[in-house]
C-alpha cells in the first residue's frame, strides 16, 4: 500500500517509491495504474512525472477538470518543488544556481551545455552529511528530463546510485522529492515528506534535513536572472 499524505475531491498527494515507474513498465504495471487500483477510483489523471529511480511526493488529479488546473500550474512554474539528494563527492560550489540548456547525450542520457536558449535551471544549497557524504536540497525552477540529476553531475558530484550519471554503486539512487506546493480550489497546499527508503537516508540524515532544510521556502536562495524570475 502506497502512503497518501492527503486527498480532497481534486486530487491525492502520494508518496512514489523509488524503483516504480509512473507508466506501466514492460510487464510491471506502473505507479498511476497501482494508486488507481488502491484508492478504488476508475480514473486518475497523472500531471506530472518522477524517474524511475526518484521516490517522493506526487499529486494526481481526480478530475478532468482539477488535471487542467494543476498541469497548468506545472507548466507556467507555479508549483513549488523541493527535492533531496545524497552525493560522495564535494560539489564544485557548496550553493549556487546551475543553468544551461539540455542535450541529448548516448543510451538516453542528457548533458548540460554553456547555450541559454531553453536553459534548464535549478538553484541548490548542500551541507555535510558525514565523512565521505554530503546532502543537497534543490530547487528546480524548469522541469526537464533528469534535471536534477545532470546539474548534479555538471557540479562534479553525482547522486549516489545514479549509475547513468556516474555516482558510486548503491542500494538506490537517493534522489528524493521532498516538497510540493500548489494551488486548488482557491487554496494553496503545501507538502512536506522525508525519505524512509534506502540505508543512507537513515536517522542521521534525517537530522541533518530537520537541521539546515526543514523550512525550505525560507531560505535565501541564489538569485535566478531577471528573465527567469519574471517566467516563474
Amino acid at each position: 500500500m502506497f502512503q497518501i499524505i492527503d486527498q480532497t475531491s481534486d486530487f491525492v498527494v502520494v508518496v512514489k517509491p523509488a524503483g516504480i515507474s509512473v507508466h506501466k513498465d514492460q510487464e510491471d504495471a506502473g505507479f498511476t495504474m497501482m494508486l488507481q487500483q488502491q484508492l478504488d477510483l476508475d480514473q486518475i489523471y497523472l500531471v506530472h512525472r518522477l524517474d524511475k529511480i526518484t521516490s517522493g511526493l506526487m499529486v494526481f488529479a481526480k478530475s478532468a477538470e482539477a488535471a487542467k488546473i494543476l498541469a497548468d500550474q506545472f507548466k507556467s512554474r507555479e508549483v513549488s518543488k523541493y527535492y533531496l539528494a545524497i552525493s560522495t563527492n564535494k560539489p564544485k560550489r557548496k550553493q549556487g544556481l546551475i543553468m544551461g540548456d539540455m542535450e541529448k547525450a548516448r543510451r538516453g542520457s542528457w548533458k548540460l551545455v554553456k547555450s541559454r536558449q531553453n536553459p534548464a535551471v535549478t538553484q541548490f544549497f548542500s551541507c555535510s552529511l558525514k565523512p565521505g557524504f554530503r546532502m543537497f536540497l534543490l530547487k528546480p525552477t524548469t522541469g526537464k528530463t533528469h534535471q536534477i540529476r545532470v546539474a548534479l553531475k555538471s557540479e562534479g558530484a553525482p547522486i549516489l546510485g545514479d549509475n547513468t550519471y556516474g555516482g558510486e554503486t548503491s542500494d538506490r539512487t537517493y534522489l528524493h522529492a521532498y516538497s510540493l506546493a500548489f494551488s486548488c480550489g482557491g487554496e494553496r497546499y503545501t507538502y512536506k515528506s522525508c525519505p524512509e527508503q534506502g540505508d543512507q537516508f537513515d536517522q542521521e540524515a534525517l537530522d541533518i534535513i530537520k537541521e539546515h532544510f526543514d523550512r525550505p521556502e525560507s531560505l535565501s536562495w541564489p538569485k535566478l536572472p531577471e528573465k527567469d524570475k519574471a517566467q516563474k
